[in-house]
């Protein structure tokens, strides 16, 4: 589990911090009865629009004297918060460089299928950019 991050029920004037909760479906901690408990004393359901869920980096704005509850959200959770809380070009560029780790992470096995498909090395290199000593190193294992 990460840092906790808030629900917050806000009145209309601070609409803009963290997410609402509707954005991010199937949290875990939706389930647990003290949310369940928190969400029935404030009168409120999960897709009310001054339920906001913010991360734990910007739980110092919520205002004063509003109503919330610390809630602890998995990695991936708050992963889905943040890129929900990001501007739209911020959130394209992050789906962008996940895009690219899933790629780096499975680098290599990629390199290897082309030669083995039969592209030449140079051309593994021209369009990838990996380093054509690198690529030939591969071909050769």
């Amino acid at each position: 589990m990460t840092e906790d991050a808030y629900l917050v029920l806000l009145n209309g004037t601070s609409a803009t911090l963290g997410v609402p909760l509707a954005a991010v479906p199937d949290l875990a901690c939706l389930e647990t009865p003290a949310v369940r408990a928190w969400l029935d004393a404030q009168g409120v359901t999960a897709s009310s629009p001054g339920l906001r869920l913010l991360p734990p980096e910007e739980t110092s704005a919520i205002p004063e004297g509003a109503e919330r509850l610390p809630v602890p959200l998995g990695d991936e959770e708050l992963s889905r918060v943040r890129h929900q809380a990001a501007p739209t070009d911020a959130a394209r560029l992050e789906e962008e460089l996940q895009a690219y780790r899933s790629r780096v992470e499975g680098r290599e096995a990629l390199l290897v299928r082309a030669l083995s498909a039969g592209l030449p090395a140079h051309r593994v290199a021209e369009l990838t950019g990996e380093d054509l000593a690198a690529v030939k190193a591969l071909a050769q294992r």
